[in-house]
């Protein structure tokens, strides 16, 4: 089964490393992972992972400890939109539960629907909207894994969302909050659509995260979501869109996000 393979050749690779917290790490939001890393694989060498083909994202799986936490990053995730099955993009979340991941903090880059949303806010996700039009628990269901209809009541934490939400405020960062909603992409949403989303109670879209958060929340992980804002939705903005204008805000966000998530860290 490649999901034992892929997890017995990490443990061989990292000497049985246990880690506690996962981290998936968005476009442009790589920068942590470079700071920490104590080794790493790339995901070209990992029984069922794929190379990464997205601007921004190195494609290899971090090793780190912070503040004392053994942590495991994906620095680059897998996208529906690159032509991969959800079960692929949902697959190394699956290998973070097994390696011993309790707690999954899952990033993005996003566009804000909420007026009130600025380019390099960093947005707690304190529920989502799964537009893609897929879920990733279809199929026969792994009872050891999670039950086969999962309550969906509470996938981002309650309780880290405050914690989040209070190491904000300590840090004196400006967090706003709001729900995500996930679309396919890979073309950025139309201004009908960014209307769409904000009468169905959105805050901010993007094309990805969704199908992660539902495999951890099933597989009893607590999940983080955090969304920085890279830019203004079509309709909300006058201004075209581009994925360089999305790397830019990320790296506008980074210095506040990396204190963010190091801060969360330290208080799991």
């Amino acid at each position: 089964m490649m999901l034992t393979e892929a997890v017995e050749y990490i443990n061989k690779f990292t000497n049985d490393y246990k880690p506690q917290i996962g981290i998936i790490l968005g476009s442009g939001l790589g920068e942590l992972a470079d700071e920490y890393c104590e080794y790493s694989i790339p995901y070209s060498e990992i029984p069922g992972f794929e190379a990464s083909t997205v601007s921004g994202h190195k494609g290899r799986l971090v090793f780190a400890e912070i503040n004392g936490k053994k942590v495991i990053m994906m620095q680059g995730r897998f996208h529906f939109y690159e032509g991969h099955s959800i079960q692929k993009v949902v697959f190394p979340v699956k290998v973070m539960k097994k390696l011993g991941v309790q707690t999954l903090i899952v990033t993005n880059a996003g566009g804000g629907v909420n007026p009130d949303f600025k380019p390099s806010d960093l947005m707690i996700i304190t529920d989502h909207i799964n537009f893609m039009g897929v879920n990733p628990l279809i199929g026969k269901n792994d009872d050891e894994m999670g039950e086969r209809f999962p309550d969906m009541s509470h996938i981002y934490t309650p309780d880290y969302v405050s914690l989040t939400e209070s190491a904000g405020r300590d840090l004196g960062i400006k967090l706003q909050k709001g729900v995500y909603m996930a679309l396919t992409g890979p073309s950025y949403e139309t201004p009908a659509e960014v209307k769409m989303a904000g009468v169905l109670g959105a805050d901010a879209v993007g094309m990805s995260t969704v199908p992660e958060a539902v495999v951890a929340s099933w597989a009893g992980m607590k999940v983080i979501g955090l969304s920085c804002i890279c830019n203004s939705a079509a309709g909300v903005s006058t201004v075209g869109l581009s994925h360089a204008d999305v790397i830019k805000s990320a790296g506008d966000a980074k210095d506040k996000f990396k204190s963010l998530v190091k801060e969360v860290i330290k208080r799991l």
